[in-house]
């Protein structure tokens, strides 16, 4: 197995390894199940994982981290680039900082190298009903929840920060305020959801977009086959001897973007980091540009069809 590649994420002393190992797991398992998943993921040789508050994942991740430092598995944490994020109800200026430590507790870690606002809205503390009555969601005070975002660089708990699931008019928002933009944007890409002209914007700005869902999140209560079961992508992939899901991965790493892919089959795992030493032909690559695209990550099916819901899920 080659070496991934990594790309440069604002000024984080550690660039980002191409694929990350995804933690949020639909329907759930144990907590041991993935602390078992995660060791066998670092085994397999990745070393960047995407984990949240939201997804139950960050304890297990822990330990798992903890016992590939034992096994000898990893020399040092410093060879890993972990990202984590700011829950909803925790969006609020002065819960920053006590959010990112939380997670910071619950990683048995020091630092993060990625610390992301997960959506452009918040939840009244406590409130996790699904779905949300209306006056339990809330806009974002972005100005301030960013400065919250700036102190965790400045105290030197993430390496940088940035965002998830944010639109270009939000991200100018970020833009027209703060002393360190955004250096990722994570949202849904993949061969049915291009995110073409969200591209070129970060791409202009300098924002680093991470791909999640680049397989459709086929499996999960959001997901479809619409990737995994496309038949221009299965032509192409037995055309090449690889996977669909490897044409997929690596279309994405075409674009120039990272990307994080959940998977606890073994197999699966070795086969998405096998994506390096071959490429795509344009003719291949114009084949997929021409799918028909839709977004299959909507907040308004949890949380319900309220305006601010609906606002975001119409932009990005």
């Amino acid at each position: 197995m080659g070496v991934v590649p990594e790309l440069p994420v604002g000024s984080c002393s550690r660039a980002m390894p191409v694929i990350g190992m995804g933690t949020s797991v639909d329907p759930p398992i144990s907590a041991e199940a993935k602390k078992s998943a995660f060791l066998e993921g670092i085994k397999n040789g990745y070393r960047h994982f995407d984990t949240a508050f939201i997804y139950a994942s960050e304890q297990p991740l822990g330990e798992a981290i903890a016992e590939a430092l034992q096994l000898g598995l990893i020399k040092s944490r410093d060879e890993l680039f972990i990202t984590s994020k700011l829950g909803f109800d925790f969006a609020e200026r002065h819960l920053v900082v006590p959010a990112i430590k939380m997670s910071l507790q619950n990683l048995q870690l020091e630092y993060l190298d990625l610390f992301l606002i997960h959506w452009p809205l918040r939840l009244s503390p406590g409130v996790w009903e699904f779905p949300t009555p209306k006056q339990h969601i809330l806009p974002i005070d972005m100005k301030s929840v960013w400065e919250g975002m700036e102190e965790c660089q400045n105290l030197s708990l993430t390496k940088a920060i940035g965002v998830s699931n944010f639109s270009p008019k939000k991200l100018e928002e970020i833009l027209s305020f703060a002393k360190i933009p955004p250096a990722v944007n994570q949202v849904e890409m993949n061969p049915f959801w291009q995110q073409k002209d969200l591209r070129e914007f970060c791409k202009a700005k300098g924002i680093q977009i991470t791909a999640y869902s680049p397989l459709g999140g086929v499996g999960t209560q959001w997901g479809d086959d619409r990737v995994m079961g496309c038949d221009v992508l299965k032509d192409i992939a037995k055309a090449k001897g690889k996977t669909t899901a490897q044409v997929s991965l690596r279309w994405l790493y075409a674009q120039g973007v990272s990307m994080v892919a959940k998977s606890f089959n073994k197999d699966r795992m070795k086969e998405n980091l096998e994506i390096f030493d071959w490429s795509l032909t344009n003719e291949e690559l114009n084949k997929i540009d021409q799918l028909p695209q839709r977004k299959r990550v909507l907040l308004a099916p949890l949380l319900g069809p309220h305006d601010l819901v609906l606002e975001i899920d119409a932009e990005i």
